[in-house]
């Protein structure tokens, strides 16, 4: 045995070798790689203590080999359980079919061997470890390990990867750009260049380089965008094509691609030794959001820079034109992807919220989404330790929750409206009220010796016991946690933990979880509207009136317009009445101290609360507002046109001006008179254009065929007219305007533009929305133009 080692894990795997599994990690140490073989690890279920001869008549049918032993444990529904193993997964899920055909239960089936061998043991992450060490190429092997969980985070290597390739997949180059080398591999005759190019004769080589590559500088992650199901599909793909095992992992490990059950454009990658980082799906998970997430639009709104291609509406033709007269300029072009991701992920602490995050939770560090994993992973071992197991996933018997509280809004346009803030009200419901899975098992016991007074109710027939419980603790450390990373500007740290504690909710309210009850989920949303009512009538008690409140936002009028500074007394007086008055009623009513705490948030200078279109009533969701933040005035949208990418560049800037003008109380007759002229006479052609997304093949549209499937349509036909390949048939993005003859296409367009259509379905729109608060018509104003056309 050697000393104890310290490292972060990068990959985990169950393997099976001689029908007995494996538990395999890949760990990042600080002076070395090294490769954690735990062998003979058992892999376990619970079965009903009370039916262990039903299941053993099974097992002796099928002379299946196992191991019985007694526990402590029971079922949610207090029903005593033996854990039973097995030497290898795969016997455990035959074995589990043979029960399921008998009608036999067996929880916990579906926990994979390597994720339970970890959240058993807490380790997040960071692990210490000790094993007889057996030195490889480029790691250290560990056999007879042994691990615990440990504070540690290494320096990590990463690499940026991009493929460009032809219309059928087949490879041009691949560019690469880290700290540990930068080059483009490209497929070509050598010429001279200032660019680090690798020459290669073919496809093949450039393959078997990409290979040397990896096995030379050795990468711990890899990032790129839509990387996995783009550019390492393909790699794959043409790999087994040239009958090539590709070798790209660590121990030469050969790469594995796993369709997706789901959809066939996504698969999963198997990457031994290395983490594989997509761009997009890194920031979906840190909840960003864009309107498109193509990497120019995001490197354009993240970097202010795009992507050098001199004709964008034909790409691959571009790219085909490149590789043929220019390949100095696609080598160019390939590299700056690299660097543009490499640069958003710089910019974003991409790689620094996935390391937090798994160090938070455990999840692997390119899980995607893996709230339920997260939730899981924290909560099983805990649970474990407490006498119960997890119940299995009863999808069938799923029971909605109801939402959260959204008020009816008093549509209008305000001077001076105060927005005041539940700071993470969910996560703080749960810690105030004990809201957990274990305290409403506990809560809910009827045996002698628990009285009413030892739990909290909750809605639905809910009852949460007053101790036994672990997410308000784990609510609470998180909470301590993210105060401390935003006062020390830790910006990647305490959004992971944003991320995680509001996923909580998510969680308990999902049927894909195996802790869903509709009585814990309800228990939290129910509370959340009971609160949001009451704070309302202590708001109106002190003669402010509420226009519209929204999950844990209440928006309050002051009735008149009043100065920033007296909009802010105001509201940190309603804010400290508010927070003094639940801590006096929790105490008194439940005897619990409160974690509620309402914040003031924002005073909007002008408010408009729109209706909703062709109604009186007031819309949810959608207001504007004008406010002014370290001394520079600022416009607010919610849920309105100009956010939303369905509207056209026409009418989103007609929304911010118009509504800019109202807000500073301008005059806007001459302005909507000019726009509607300037529309009709087509001054304006180049902002009516619709840019919208097809989520499903062309052919899976057949009833109600929306405008931009008919667009696509028609530009496929002329793509194929043109010689061109087919470029909408499995989705992307269309761009198209609304002509005399419908949607079409702008790069094939043949009509003139409808204009009325711009200004009856853009325009109008818009400027009903707030014009009738001024006393103003759009359609009179645009009546006066018709005498020019």
């Amino acid at each position: 045995m050697n000393s104890h080692q310290t490292g972060f894990l990068l990959t985990r795997q169950n393997k099976e070798i001689n029908s007995q599994s494996l538990v395999d990690l890949w760990v990042k140490c600080d002076d070395h790689i090294a490769h954690l073989l735990i062998e003979s690890e058992l892999a376990v279920a619970f079965i009903l203590t009370e039916r262990l001869s039903e299941y053993k008549r099974v097992l002796h049918s099928q002379q299946i080999s196992y191991t019985l032993k007694e526990t402590q444990l029971s079922t949610f529904h207090h029903q005593a359980v033996t854990a039973i193993y097995f030497t290898s997964t795969h016997q455990k899920r035959q074995v589990a079919q043979y029960f399921e055909q008998a009608e036999l239960p067996i929880f916990e089936n579906d926990i994979r061997l390597a994720d339970r061998y970890l959240m058993e043991r807490f380790i997040c992450g960071g692990l210490s470890f000790i094993g007889t060490p057996i030195q490889r190429k480029n790691h250290i092997e560990y056999r007879n390990v042994k691990i615990k969980a440990a504070e540690v985070t290494p320096s990590f290597s990463k690499v940026s990867l991009d493929i460009e390739c032809s219309e059928k997949g087949i490879l041009y180059s691949v560019a690469l750009h880290s700290d540990l080398d930068t080059r483009i591999i490209m497929v070509g005759k050598p010429e001279e260049t200032e660019l680090s190019i690798e020459w290669v004769e073919n496809e093949k080589a450039l393959l078997l380089a990409l290979e040397r590559w990896f096995q030379t500088f050795d990468p711990d992650i890899v990032i790129g965008w839509n990387v996995v199901n783009f550019d390492f599909r393909l790699l794959i793909q043409r790999a087994k094509w040239h009958n090539l095992s590709f070798r790209l992992g660590r121990s030469n490990s050969n790469l594995y691609w796993r369709d997706s059950d789901k959809n066939r454009q996504q698969g999963f990658l198997s990457f031994p030794g290395r983490v594989v980082l997509d761009g997009i799906d890194a920031l979906k998970t840190a909840t960003y959001h864009f309107s498109s997430w193509s990497l120019e639009n995001v490197a354009q709104e993240l970097l202010n820079e795009g992507k050098s291609i001199h004709d964008p509406s034909d790409r691959m033709g571009e790219i085909n034109r490149m590789y043929r007269e220019d390949k100095q300029a696609l080598a160019n072009y390939n590299l700056q992807d690299c660097i543009l991701v490499s640069r958003i992920f710089d910019k974003t602490h991409l790689l620094e919220f996935a390391i937090e995050r798994t160090k938070l939770t455990g999840v692997e560090l390119d899980r995607v989404g893996g709230s339920v994993a997260a939730f899981t992973n924290l909560y099983l071992p805990r649970l474990h330790r407490s006498g119960y197991i997890a119940p299995n996933l009863e999808s069938e018997n799923w029971i909605a929750s109801p939402g959260g509280y959204v008020m009816n809004s008093k549509p209008g346009l305000y001077d001076s409206v105060l927005v005041l803030d539940f700071k993470s009200l969910y996560p703080s419901i749960i810690r105030t009220f004990r809201i957990d899975p274990l305290g409403l098992i506990e809560g809910l016991k009827q045996e002698v010796g628990i009285e009413k007074d030892q739990a909290i109710d909750g809605f639905r027939g809910g009852r949460f016991h007053r101790t036994k419980h672990f997410l308000p603790s784990l609510i609470e450390s998180l909470w301590s946690a993210r105060d401390v990373a935003k006062k020390n500007d830790e910006k990647a740290f305490s959004q992971a933990i944003k991320i995680i504690m509001n996923s909580f909710y998510g969680v308990l309210g999902s049927s894909g979880c195996r802790f869903f009850d509709h009585r814990l989920a309800s228990s939290i949303t129910m509370r959340g509207h009971e609160i949001m009512k009451t704070t309302r009538e202590l708001i109106e008690e002190k003669g402010y009136e509420v226009i519209y409140g929204d999950t844990d936002s209440t928006f309050v009028t002051l009735g008149q317009k009043v100065s920033s500074k007296e909009a802010d007394r105001i509201g940190h007086d309603l804010v400290k009445h508010i927070n003094e008055w639940w801590s006096e009623y929790l105490l008194s009513t439940y005897a619990i101290e409160s974690s509620l705490e309402l914040e003031y948030e924002t005073h909007y200078r002008t408010f408009l609360m729109p209706t909703i279109r062709g109604s009186e009533t007031g819309s949810k969701k959608r207001y504007a507002g004008l406010i002014r933040k370290d001394g520079v005035e600022k416009m607010v949208f919610k849920g309105l046109e100009t956010v939303r990418t369905d509207w056209t560049p026409l009418s989103q800037t007609f929304q911010k001006v118009l509504f800019d003008k109202v807000f500073h109380q301008q005059e806007v007759k001459e302005y909507v008179r000019k726009y509607v002229d300037d529309t009709k006479s087509g001054r304006l052609d180049e902002q009516l254009i619709y840019r919208k997304r097809l989520r499903r093949k062309l052919d899976d549209y057949q009833k109600n065929v929306p405008p931009h499937v008919k667009a696509a349509r028609l530009a496929d036909y002329y793509n194929q007219q043109a010689g061109k390949p087919a470029q909408y048939q499995y989705g992307g993005w269309i761009e198209y305007v609304i002509t005399t003859a419908g949607p079409e296409p702008i790069e094939y367009r043949k009509n003139p533009v409808d204009y009325d259509h711009y200004v009856e379905k853009q325009l109008k729109p818009i400027a009903d929305g707030i014009l009738p608060f001024i006393g103003l018509d759009f359609s009179e104003l645009s009546a006066s133009q018709l005498g020019l056309f």
